[in-house]
């Protein structure tokens, strides 16, 4: 895994061009490595060589491998980036210290159960759909902004930023536009959007953190699931 460093400096000196070329200061852009499918000790050398910020799909997964990792290294930020289901948010609170997946009340309503009875608060994101895509998880953009007013209002849960996954087939642009234009709206700062293929143009979109995984841990052992 020693090219996993080396693709990881490599995909750092790509995100510090893109934001100068936006015009950004590059430690405004954090890197979220996404490691799922990977086992620990494929994830260790990336570790070793700096990167403190992971991101995974499954609660499950990653239950399996990142309680030792975090022992280990106690600065280690996880993120969950996959779909999640009221009946794991006991485990997401106290496992992940962000999840970018809130989409429904019934997620906005567990996890403020689960954050008020662990005294454990992650931050949380908003996925949102922005192509509509009835496979893909995540809420309708015309419903974002009230939703993110009813986690504030009503759920008593504070909102951090949006995130977003573009259908695979379009231009990425008119996706992270729309969703920077409603995270103005909504009134939050940050944006989670842009992956191995189009980080870059998320970069000049606005993005906060890119979502990189194949492009530092190369192609995954087995499809997602």
């Amino acid at each position: 895994m020693t090219d996993a460093a080396e693709n990881l400096r490599l995909v750092k000196d790509r995100i510090a061009q893109a934001a100068r070329e936006a015009g950004r200061p590059e430690q405004d852009v954090a890197l979220v490595a996404v490691s799922k499918t990977f086992v620990a000790e494929e994830i260790r050398p990336v570790i070793e060589a700096g990167q403190r910020v992971f991101g995974e799909n499954r609660v499950q997964e990653a239950q399996g491998k990142w309680p030792a990792l975090k022992e280990a290294f106690p600065d280690i930020e996880l993120h969950l980036i996959g779909p999640l289901q009221s009946n794991k948010a006991k485990e997401a609170v106290k496992l992940f210290d962000v999840i970018e997946t809130v989409d429904r009340e019934k997620i906005a309503a567990a996890l403020s159960a689960e954050m008020a009875k662990q005294g454990r608060h992650p931050r949380l994101y908003v996925q949102v759909n922005t192509g509509l895509e009835p496979q893909k998880a995540g809420i309708d953009p015309r419903e974002t902004v009230d939703f993110v007013t009813r986690c504030r209002e009503v759920h008593g849960i504070e909102v951090e930023g949006l995130m977003c996954i573009p259908p695979v087939d379009e231009n990425p642009g008119p996706h992270f536009a729309l969703l920077e234009k409603l995270a103005r709206e909504a009134g939050v700062e940050k944006l989670s959007m842009g992956m191995s293929g189009d980080f870059e143009t998320a970069i000049a979109f606005g993005a906060t953190s890119v979502r990189v995984g194949s492009a530092i841990f190369g192609e995954r052992p087995y499809p997602p699931r």
